[in-house]
């Protein structure tokens, strides 16, 4: 199974409300694509996390070239201030505390400071 756990820093509090609406439309779009196991979001205050489960490594290239995706990324730039994502293999989906973890260690980062 393919994981990949990304990690916003939002810029304004507020900006909450945008990044919850473009995840809805993910969440909405996301459980017709072929291979997705499974998502889940967290987060609080300034930081926010995505962890999505994919069959292969394929099925998730394919989502993140898809439309609902690619507009949410293309707010990227406007409302965080970092972004950082780790995807790797896995047999088990880790919780939240190893996920962070993961993410913070691992993960590339994209900055937008």
């Amino acid at each position: 199974m393919i994981i990949t756990i990304t990690s916003i820093k939002i810029r304004k509090l507020w900006y909450f409300f945008i990044l919850s609406y473009l995840g809805l439309k993910v969440q909405l779009g996301i459980k017709s694509k072929e291979g997705f196991i499974k998502m889940k979001n967290t987060g609080f205050g300034y930081l926010h996390y995505t962890l999505t489960c994919w069959k292969s490594a394929e099925d998730m290239k394919n989502f993140a070239r898809s439309g609902e995706h690619v507009e949410a990324l293309k707010w990227s730039k406007k409302l965080a201030t970092e972004v950082r994502a780790y995807t790797f293999e896995a047999e088990r989906i880790p919780d939240w505390k190893e996920a962070k973890e993961l993410v913070f260690e691992n993960g590339r980062i994209i900055s937008f400071e």
